[in-house]
């Protein structure tokens, strides 16, 4: 079995019912995540190794989040304790993290401090096979950039098959570069690219049909997604593989999709239909997920990756929390 290290930012999601409610509860919930350690903690379900990475201050709130995520058989010798804080975001309960009523309060946190050096690479990545990262650490400073490209030097020195996920978050992108200044040199790094159409566009540069629009047909959807995914792979020659997720809500009902492109196919999963979702975080993360483990088995089909991590997204949507705890017998029943 192959084992995956995930590095990025934990986090803490403050999640309030708003209406004054959490006010006169006296009561937030608050859920531990962050985009990397979600897709670590579904791979860690389905009984992948898994290490995580991440930066957190030395303090006993700090060691119970270490030692949580050891009893769910996460490696976490390579979190590093330093700092001060550890970063949040407040986010209404069953709001998208694409919603503009996020706030963050990731400045000063401890992995925001990180530095080139810090982090003893060699010794942490030893014995992996898979790293994984995600867009949302660069657009934190140009430090965390220069951590970044460091990790994936390193990584590429091992052999290590390398993924990302193209979160764009635009209130994080605000020290004076834009995404497409700063992407394209941790992208040609990458083997696997996850997002969508959109965020590629913003990220990377990539084109968009002018004529896209919200009432475009589910085949021209699926085609712009074969187009952008080809045009990836002929700017970043190391990327073989790239998928494309849609999510289009209908009032309260959500209707979801994905594709997946190498340079010999282009598949289309199922799609899913909801008329109901329970929680949006961490549903991109949970198809992460499901796409490295559908990946890293290599009796999967590319038809059985996709609809694996579209399955196990969708499924997601059901769930209250950040990450996934869904069974692999409960995800492949969708398909």
């Amino acid at each position: 079995m192959k084992k995956v290290f995930c590095f990025g930012e934990i986090l803490l999601r403050f999640s309030p019912n708003l209406q004054k409610q959490w006010i006169h509860e006296h009561n937030m919930p608050v859920f531990i995540g962050g985009a990397e350690l979600n897709v670590g903690k579904a791979l860690a379900n389905w009984q992948v190794p898994v290490k995580y990475c991440t930066a957190v201050p030395d303090n006993y709130i700090s060691q119970e989040i270490i030692d949580s995520l050891q009893a769910e058989g996460i490696d976490t010798s390579a979190i590093l304790l330093s700092g001060e804080r550890i970063g949040s975001y407040t986010l209404p309960m069953g709001a998208d993290l694409k919603n503009a009523g996020v706030i963050y309060d990731r400045a000063y946190s401890s992995f925001s401090f990180l530095k080139n050096g810090m982090i003893d690479w060699d010794k942490v990545l030893e014995g992996y096979d898979w790293f994984h990262f995600t867009a949302i650490s660069p657009a934190l400073n140009p430090s965390i950039v220069e951590v970044c490209e460091e990790a994936l030097q390193f990584a590429t020195k091992k052999g290590m098959t390398i993924s990302v996920d193209l979160n764009y978050r635009a209130k994080l992108w605000q020290y004076g570069k834009k995404p497409v200044e700063i992407m394209p040199s941790l992208i040609k790094y990458c083997h696997v690219v996850m997002g969508n159409i959109w965020s590629a566009n913003q990220l990377l540069g990539t084109q968009l049909d002018p004529a896209l629009n919200e009432a475009c047909e589910k085949e021209f959807y699926i085609a712009q997604a074969e187009n952008v995914s080809k045009e990836i792979m002929a700017s970043y020659p190391l990327c073989t593989t790239v998928a494309n997720t849609f999510r289009f809500s209908e009032g309260e009902a959500v209707r979801y999709y994905a594709t997946l492109t190498s340079s010999e196919k282009h598949v289309v999963c199922k799609e899913h239909f909801c008329e109901n979702v329970i929680d949006k975080v961490g549903s991109g993360d949970c198809f992460m997920g499901g796409l490295i483990f559908g990946l890293v088995h290599t009796d999967f089909s590319f038809e059985q990756v996709i609809n694996f991590a579209a399955s196990a997204a969708f499924g997601k949507l059901q769930e209250v929390g950040d990450y996934t705890k869904q069974s692999i017998q409960l995800i492949q029943s969708r398909y």
